[in-house]
């Protein structure tokens, strides 16, 4: 009798490889997707952050001066952000690597539009109040005493702070 011997062919059939790279290919895909995303994330996380270091550096202004604020022209013009929050080799600046410069909210109940606006700025309306933490309100009569500070996000809306 002869024995026919059956040779068994080793190794991997294209349509197995096809797939395990059609599955990696999906997973890179999906990676690259939803990085962008999560670094939108970070930065804006990190805006929000240097909001309340500046609320908290601004509240620790007023409860020394009695209550009042800078002015806004030491807010304008730099002297606030370089004498409260850049002391020696602190920063205080935009995720981007850009300063961060305050800018004031002037106009009677309007409010600049925000969703172009992913710069260094930080707008600030003394009198001003947040509502419901995204919609800062116009100027009131408590300009001395009270403030709203609020930054754009690269993710869509804004951080609205009260001082």
């Amino acid at each position: 009798m002869n024995k026919v011997h059956k040779q068994q062919d080793e190794g991997f059939t294209i349509i197995e490889v096809v797939l395990v790279l059609a599955i990696a290919a999906l997973i890179l895909l999906m990676v690259f997707l939803a990085l962008p995303a999560l670094q939108r994330g970070q930065r804006d996380t990190q805006r929000k952050n240097d909001v309340s270091r500046l609320q908290s550096s601004l509240n620790n202004y007023k409860s020394g001066a009695r209550g009042q604020l800078p002015t806004s022209s030491d807010l304008t013009n730099d002297s606030y952000l370089s004498k409260y929050l850049r002391k020696g080799n602190d920063t205080f600046a935009d995720p981007s690597g850009d300063n961060y410069r305050l800018v004031q909210i002037t106009t009677n109940g309007t409010v600049p539009a925000w969703s172009e606006d992913i710069t260094e700025n930080i707008y600030f309306s003394k009198g001003g109040t947040c509502g419901d933490g995204q919609t800062p309100t116009a100027p009131n009569s408590e300009g001395s005493r009270r403030m709203n500070l609020v930054k754009p996000l690269e993710g869509g809306g804004v951080q609205c702070v009260e001082v």
